[in-house]
């Protein structure tokens, strides 16, 4: 989906089309953009920039506290229409999913006509766009995706595969962020060209595991398949907080509210966990994790909340001033699927 969150506001608010407009915290205190429209993007803000730089970047945008229940019904409307179409549909987060398309409900051979049928029934269902990447594995999938946002769409034949890869600047490979480009950068690896000079064990001497996997992707191998089920390991949720906190019965009360938001998605996969991890950040941004596990499962909110006091206890919070907190459980006594959009971690709790 294109600049999701910011468009399904501006969908929803006719004012808001044609502006600036972020989707994320206050500009005035910590808060983190979650997304921001295209008119925004032109300024230079991006997701998981700080709101306050993004209101330095352009005074004029207008700020848009998320609403996650208006994106999650969005998001079941545009997953049924890919269910309709595919059945291996492996989703990627709310907005976002991989579909294999060999076989598939339209009885379409053509994968290029199937995308296009589907951003076609998206709009029509949704008023939204979406671009769509096609190729004959996920990593140029993915990649392909984004080269004409918005509302584009991109395919790459296994003949063009390799001009693709070697024209690539390596920041737009998927899989590797800035510190990795910048390690790459160092090497002299600047495009897709670049990487495929190296061998495999320089690739892994320098980039461990990873390696292997920038080894193959310059040569336009991906052997992943599409997991329609793919399994959640983790529940989480954190806050990050406007202002520096060190009084320990207010963080208890931010560690309740993410107990109860936890305890929510795992009723509603009728689960529970064994682990606890509670995560703090201190104002000088030192992070550290205490956990805590269980024999018996767990799933009630007052049940972490106890835990999440007694690991708080075992930290300095209180004493040093906290910006970060977060609870995640994980260790579930039954499988949970990604396949559900309302158990997929959401960057604002």
């Amino acid at each position: 989906m294109d600049a999701f969150f910011a468009a399904v506001e501006q969908r929803d608010n006719p004012e808001l089309r044609g502006r600036p407009v972020v989707v994320g915290g206050d500009p005035g205190g910590r808060g983190v953009v979650a997304t921001c429209s295209y008119e925004a993007r032109r300024f230079g803000i991006h997701s998981a920039m700080s709101a306050a730089r993004a209101y330095r970047l352009c005074p004029q945008a207008i700020f848009v506290r998320p609403r996650f229940e208006a994106y999650c019904e969005v998001s079941r409307q545009v997953r049924q229409i890919f269910l309709d179409c595919a059945e291996l549909v492996e989703p990627l987060s709310l907005d976002e999913a991989y579909l294999d398309v060999t076989v598939n409900r339209l009885g379409n051979p053509s994968a290029t006509r199937i995308a296009q049928l589907i951003r076609q029934r998206i709009f029509s269902e949704t008023g939204l766009t979406a671009s769509a990447g096609v190729s004959y594995n996920k990593f140029l999938a993915k990649v392909a995706s984004d080269v004409n946002k918005p509302n584009g769409l991109t395919l790459v034949t296994p003949e063009q595969a390799a001009d693709f890869i070697a024209a690539l600047p390596v920041r737009r490979f998927h899989g590797v962020g800035r510190v990795t480009e910048k390690r790459m950068q160092r090497l002299g690896i600047l495009t897709g060209a670049d990487l495929l000079q190296y061998s495999l064990e320089i690739l892994v001497k320098h980039f461990g595991r990873s390696g292997q996997y920038y080894y193959q992707i310059a040569r336009g191998i991906d052997e992943r398949p599409v997991v329609p089920n793919r399994v959640r390991k983790s529940i989480g949720k954190e806050n990050t907080l406007a202002e520096d906190l060190a009084d320990r019965a207010q963080m208890l009360t931010i560690l309740g509210r993410q107990a109860e938001q936890i305890a929510i998605l795992l009723q509603q996969s009728d689960s529970a966990a064994h682990c606890l991890t509670l995560k703090v950040r201190y104002a000088d941004f030192q992070t550290l994790t205490r956990s805590r596990t269980l024999a018996e499962p767990f799933c009630e909110a007052t049940e972490m909340l106890a835990m999440a006091e007694e690991l708080l206890a075992k930290t300095a919070a209180g004493q040093r001033s906290v910006r970060l907190l977060g609870l995640t459980v994980s260790q579930f006594n039954q499988e949970i699927p990604v396949a559900d959009p309302l158990q997929l971690e959401l960057p604002f709790p």
